[in-house]
């Protein structure tokens, strides 16, 4: 089975501060997820200026709030620096050239397309030119919008992609998560496939496993009860400890060993499996009834299955009561 690659989504949830930023480096690492993602946003580089009408926002506030938000460029240097110190692989979700020019000068792993940009072919061609894998969320978005931007990408010779099944809702339930569409995914377009989570536990992550998903996102955040987009559906310390493990275990459990019947499961059944013993004492020459076979436990020399094997069959050596049958012993 093919390793996983777990991302801790930390987004913006550093609240604007390094420290912050650092401290969810800090708890990603002790996870034990393979990367850190950050979300880059420059403003105005993905808000149109000016006020508007936007869903049940207010622009001017969002706006504020992202400004405020915003880790500065040599910010974003000191935390690359500070993710290289720790061992776990420093990436983020980019929204327009200058995030991009700004992380790639931390030679990312990957580069991450939010769901937003799914269909914003022209920053999926400035990306590509890169010749970083992409991780590209699919949320929002049909299949047709997913086979527009493939085929952008594939006429830009890149093929380093990655597909994360997501569903843009904060949060999304169980009933919601629409896994099968992962199978679509990897039907569709052969490439690697993966999960952007914003359910509520690892239920989904760990049935998206089955489907074939590899790659895994989730939110995390130090306190969900800070004021900020995405605290209050991201996960905690330590329930972002017991999704990674969670994800690692089922892995575990889907992984087929050499052997079907591992040593531990021979050690049961040993004691577990019947076998066919004599119920009473018998003398060379009798014929074997069913009357005189116990099918018991422990496994013993004939197993259960063999018990058509022996009726019929006449006794050559004397047998005790409770002794087992054997093939040696019967013509």
């Amino acid at each position: 089975m093919s390793d996983i690659h777990i991302i801790a989504e930390a987004g913006t949830n550093h609240n604007g501060q390094l420290t912050k930023a650092q401290k969810l480096v800090d708890i990603a690492q002790a996870a034990q997820a393979d990367s850190v993602k950050f979300q880059v946003i420059y403003p105005f580089g993905l808000y149109l200026p000016g006020d508007y009408e936007y869903g049940h926002y207010d622009i001017k506030e969002v706006i504020r709030i992202r400004t405020e938000g915003m880790l500065q460029d040599e910010e974003y240097e000191e935390l690359a620096a500070y993710c290289k110190e720790k061992q776990i692989s420093f990436t983020a979700s980019v929204f327009d050239e200058r995030g991009l020019d700004l992380l790639m000068k931390f030679n990312p792993p990957y580069i991450k397309i939010a769901s937003c940009d799914l269909n914003n072919i022209r920053f999926l061609r400035q990306v590509a030119e890169r010749g970083k894998k992409m991780v590209v969320s699919t949320g929002m978005s049909s299949l047709s919008d997913v086979e527009k931007s493939m085929n952008v990408l594939a006429i830009a010779n890149h093929s380093d992609i990655v597909l994360l099944h997501c569903v843009s809702v904060y949060p999304a339930f169980l009933e919601q998560a629409n896994l099968n569409f992962i199978t679509t995914l990897k039907e569709e377009f052969g490439s690697e496939v993966g999960f952007s989570d914003h359910t509520g536990n690892s239920i989904a992550a760990c049935m998206a496993l089955v489907k074939g998903a590899t790659w895994f996102e989730k939110h995390f955040t130090e306190d969900t009860s800070q004021a900020g987009f995405d605290h209050a559906y991201a996960m905690e310390e330590t329930g972002l400890n017991e999704y990674v493990a969670d994800l690692h275990n089922a892995q575990k459990a889907l992984t087929e060993p050499t052997d079907k019947i591992t040593d531990k499961e021979r050690y049961t059944r040993k004691r577990a499996r019947r076998s066919l013993y004599a119920a009473r004492s018998m003398q060379p020459g009798e014929v074997i009834t069913d009357d005189d076979v116990l099918i018991v436990r422990p496994e013993g020399i004939m197993d259960a299955d063999q018990v058509d094997t022996l009726i019929g069959k006449k006794l050559t050596e004397p047998l005790a009561q409770y002794a087992p049958f054997s093939p040696e012993t019967i013509s």
